[in-house]
């Protein structure tokens, strides 16, 4: 499939489709590239809490809020491993690990192989945030068969110093750039709700979408505010404007897996529906992601049946 080039009017275009058009426009592009009625479940492992030097506006792991988070170090390795066991068994295919990081200390790094060979040989496939890589970081990655490294761009361009001091958004793209190159898939998207005007979400997803390969997988996760953290007052976004977001999402990258991610449990079921209708077809099981709620895996379980919803062993088309 030829790379497309967005321009902005094009998407803003797209942004401004009575609300039905665009939802049937984004299912037609899906159903394109996939099959219908399957959804990808993943599970997320916070392995490493707290004390990150990051500034982060959104995070209730920044070293520089204070927001009551107990501080943890680096799990055990069997720790890591019999989670990653609970989480095949409720039917995850990937299991991804976060660490509040700047990047990798070359004294923990060692012990992210080994974690990655282990889940590894458990079938299940890997993801892992870590912060920046350097390339020897990312080329060791794929030497222990990493299959996704996630690092979110967050924003556009233009809104991202209003969130983020400590890190450039060029320190972004280029941590995806070094992994990309390094053979690993790409995990990159953004949080929707940060204060951001339309034309911000717009910038988010053309650059994703322009990266030079788009995203395999691309989660949307919609602002949890977390007390003590800068935005712990931010007005709850319009949940038709994150939908639309996630249309435009499938639309722009028809051939990624597109994940509803943080904000679950703030949604209703029909939101939820609404959001798969419009292309996600992933979403993380388990009662946490990091640090916040996320709806317990009866309730979705529930909800895949409602929606005649299978879960998906591969996504394909």
């Amino acid at each position: 499939m030829k790379k497309k080039h967005w321009t902005f009017k094009t998407v803003e275009k797209l942004f401004n489709l009575p609300f039905l058009n665009l939802l049937l426009k984004a299912q037609r592009v899906h159903r394109k590239y996939f099959r219908t009625g399957e959804i990808e479940l993943g599970s997320l492992l916070n392995i490493k809490t707290g004390a990150c030097p990051e500034d982060c506006a959104y995070c209730t792991q920044s070293g520089h809020y204070q927001t009551g988070l107990q501080q943890e170090k680096l799990f055990d390795l069997e720790k890591i491993v019999q989670q990653a066991k609970i989480a095949k068994e409720h039917g995850a295919m990937r299991f991804c690990m976060g660490a509040a990081w700047r990047s990798p200390p070359a004294k923990d790094f060692p012990k992210v192989i080994e974690i990655i060979k282990a889940v590894n040989a458990l079938g299940l496939e890997t993801c892992m945030t870590l912060g920046m890589l350097t390339e020897q970081q990312a080329s060791e990655l794929k030497e222990a068969n990493l299959d996704f490294y996630n690092h979110n761009l967050d924003t556009s361009p233009n809104h991202y110093p209003k969130i983020i001091s400590t890190r450039t958004y060029q320190d972004r793209l280029d941590t995806l750039n070094k992994v990309r190159t390094a053979g690993i898939k790409v995990c990159s998207g953004g949080i929707i709700g940060l204060g951001e005007t339309r034309e911000d979400r717009i910038e988010l997803l053309r650059q994703l979408a322009h990266l030079p390969k788009p995203p395999e997988s691309v989660p949307i996760n919609k602002l949890i505010p977390m007390a003590g953290t800068p935005l712990a007052n931010m007005h709850a976004l319009d949940n038709i404007e994150f939908i639309r977001t996630i249309a435009v999402a499938r639309i722009l990258m028809p051939q990624s897996i597109v994940r509803l991610s943080a904000g679950r449990s703030e949604m209703s079921e029909e939101m939820q529906a609404l959001c798969i209708m419009a292309g996600a077809n992933s979403l993380w099981l388990g009662e946490k992601l990091l640090t916040a709620e996320n709806p317990d895996q009866v309730g979705d379980y529930a909800l895949f049946n409602k929606l005649g919803i299978s879960i998906a062993k591969q996504l394909s088309c």
